[in-house]
């Protein structure tokens, strides 16, 4: 038998599935993807509409993943970076707070920001570079806490917790209390340290297809549901059962595996709201942030596919506090004109998003190839088995199919 007679298939054609797939052809087999949806990208999507795009909830590319840099091509995928820092509004009123020494324009402002302490800000400073001469692997070796207890036990006061470690981060982490691992934390403050946070000209969907656009010698499935996987093969929904040799569950597992259905993922959700503005509040590329127990936890302005003077603005809502449909709509509307000075808000596009991250504990960064078995010819891909972060897709994407070339190698079929 040839490597491409090798039957190897792949639920899902997400990040991780499709970073599994490039593995296995760059080893010289011909895997096949079975994906629900009419198209590749799982929860990294992107709607386009006349000349605008709609990105499913604010996602970022954090240029300084390691896997991101081994794997996309960030020149075609034609990044518009953040500036390192952020705009925080209270009462109508804006002021910037970020990194001074990767931007010399936000030195003055944030010397002066009241957002801080002096002692915060230098603090800042210190945590910088001390997670920056860290390994991803020591960072991932610590004993883990809460965030917030993380930031209250290196020193930092109440003031820049509440006006920018809790808004930015609840944004990132899709939680209000700062519960998320100490880990993930500094993995993810470290990734801001070194890179750029950036986002594809075209949306964030521009990352999943090129990805595919890199396989030639996989075969893709659509519109198809898989409800059953076992070592023999994958059960298709009013289809026949398609033989298997091997296995690569990049979804969740335990919908599809009979012995896993008690270790059920939690999920994070989140809404996004696009709205078209009569003018910008943030004329520069930052991330607002609302401070304070609202509706609305960030805000940024999104680019024109055709160079339009319109002003799209993103808003993301972690905590609905039970609301949804128009009277959400409404109270966000409301935050934007008391806390923003928005005063016309027209809602374009909306999308609710119940899986928007895992809820996971004890996190890791890196796992063997040989860890991602789950039965006899079964292995798992998918953020969920990591850190729930891009990086964590990609790299666990790689794993799997690591796991399988392993024992194509050795000669074993069981």
């Amino acid at each position: 038998m040839s490597k491409k007679e090798v039957k190897i298939n792949i639920i899902g054609a997400g990040v991780s599935g499709l970073t599994a797939a490039i593995v296995l052809e760059k080893a010289g087999y011909a895997p096949q993807l079975f994906e629900k949806t009419d198209r590749v990208g799982g929860r990294v999507k992107t709607e386009t509409t006349g000349e605008f795009i709609f990105d499913h909830g604010f996602q970022v590319l954090l240029e300084a993943y390691p896997m991101a840099q081994k794997y996309l091509d960030y020149k075609a995928l034609d990044l518009q970076r953040f500036l390192p820092g952020s705009i925080i509004f209270e009462q109508k009123k804006a002021k910037k707070f970020g990194d001074p020494l990767r931007n010399l324009n936000l030195l003055l402002p944030t010397i002066l920001s009241r957002q801080a302490t002096l002692s915060d800000k230098l603090k800042v400073f210190r945590l910088t570079n001390e997670l920056k001469k860290q390994s991803l692997d020591f960072i991932f070796q610590k004993e883990e806490s809460t965030t917030l207890n993380y930031l209250k036990q290196k020193g930092f006061s109440d003031t820049i917790i509440h006006h920018f470690f809790q808004p930015f981060f609840s944004g990132i982490f899709l939680e209000t209390a700062l519960t998320t691992s100490s880990r993930m934390f500094e993995f993810v403050f470290k990734m801001f340290a070194e890179g750029q946070a950036s986002v594809p000209k075209k949306g964030i969907e521009e990352i999943p297809k090129q990805l595919a656009s890199r396989l030639k010698n996989s075969t893709f499935h659509f519109n198809v549901a898989v409800v059953e996987v076992d070592g023999s093969g994958i059960t298709l929904e009013g289809l026949p059962k398609v033989e298997s040799d091997f296995t690569i569950v990049a979804t969740e597992a335990d919908e599809l595996i009979g012995n896993l259905r008690n270790q059920k993922v939690a999920w994070k959700p989140c809404y996004c709201f696009y709205f078209e503005t009569q003018h910008k509040v943030i004329r520069e590329a930052l991330i607002g942030l609302l401070p304070g127990q609202h509706y609305t936890n960030n805000l940024h302005y999104v680019s024109s596919l055709t160079g339009s003077k319109k002003n799209l603005l993103s808003v993301t809502v972690v905590d609905n506090k039970g609301i949804t449909g128009t009277a959400l709509v409404a109270q966000v509307k409301q935050e934007l004109r008391t806390l923003c000075g928005i005063e016309t808000a027209e809602l374009l596009y909306s999308v609710v998003i119940p899986k928007a991250l895992p809820k996971l504990q004890n996190i890791q960064y890196e796992m063997p190839a040989s860890q991602t078995q789950l039965l006899d010819r079964v292995f798992l891909a998918g953020d969920v088995t990591l850190n729930g972060s891009l990086n964590a897709a990609l790299l666990a994407g790689e794993r799997a199919a690591e796991a399988v070339i392993a024992k194509l190698e050795k000669g074993l079929s069981s």
